[in-house]
């Protein structure tokens, strides 16, 4: 069994989906949370169940990630709450589909503040109160777009492969204060996004996966768990795919 007990652990995105599995595997573990998202009745309702079910100790942090002031005063509220913070799951982003010749200037700014600024906003904050315990794992949710690209995702691609390049760049910067960064791209999962597919595009996307089946937010939660725990003590800089060995 992996305990994460005496830990503190904060995920973005947390109200759904890859997150909000991860924050329950965590809490399963034994970690205390704190949890962000902009829906505040979501979160307190996951706090109210994690707290019942594993009595973790729940913070919950409604805010727009693009908030600079705001996420500021998350880290400030964890520092307070739990004296420390032992790993960050860079969870929360969006998805918007659009072909090349009609990408505007609008969601170009939408999608890297979303996807890329924020993250590394978080990732700085965390380094920050990680930095004088020398210790914490840092966790970004990266993308097998990021990783391979992907047809109509030129603008999601390019946010997910930059959050590759903030790891690996983190991961040398950190490393010398016991600061572990790695990324996850998850390939086909079962969220929101791929439930709002069309059965032909859900097919195709099936078909492409070596294992023969979506994956499940567990999956990609499995992988965080471990990521943040004391087995992966000696792994930093890494992108691991989580993607049934789909092809795209």
């Amino acid at each position: 069994m992996i305990s994460l007990k005496g830990k503190c652990i904060f995920v973005t995105g947390a109200s759904r989906g890859i997150g909000r599995q991860a924050a329950i595997m965590l809490a399963a573990a034994g970690a205390d949370l704190a949890l962000a998202a902009r829906d505040q009745e979501v979160l307190t309702s996951l706090q109210q169940h994690i707290e019942a079910t594993y009595g973790s100790h729940v913070l919950t942090l409604a805010y727009d990630i693009q908030d600079e002031q705001a996420t500021k005063e998350a880290f400030r509220q964890i520092k307070k709450q739990f004296g420390r913070l032992d790993g960050l799951v860079n969870n929360a982003g969006i998805l918007e589909s659009r072909l090349l010749g009609m990408i505007d200037d609008s969601s170009i700014q939408q999608t890297l503040s979303v996807n890329l600024a924020a993250s590394i906003i978080h990732l700085q904050y965390a380094a920050r109160l990680m930095k004088p315990q020398r210790s914490g794992s840092i966790v970004n949710l990266s993308s097998i777009m990021g990783t391979h690209g992907s047809e109509g995702q030129v603008l999601y691609s390019a946010s997910k492969a930059g959050i590759i390049g903030a790891t690996r760049s983190a991961s040398k910067e950190l490393a010398s204060y016991g600061i572990r960064v790695n990324a996850i791209a998850p390939g086909f999962i079962r969220t929101d996004l791929a439930t709002g597919l069309s059965e032909e595009k859900y097919n195709e996307r099936l078909d492409s996966i070596k294992m023969g089946r979506i994956g499940e937010p567990e999956d990609v939660a499995g992988t965080i768990l471990f990521l943040c725990s004391e087995l992966s003590t000696y792994i930093t800089g890494q992108i691991i795919g989580v993607d049934g060995g789909m092809v795209i």
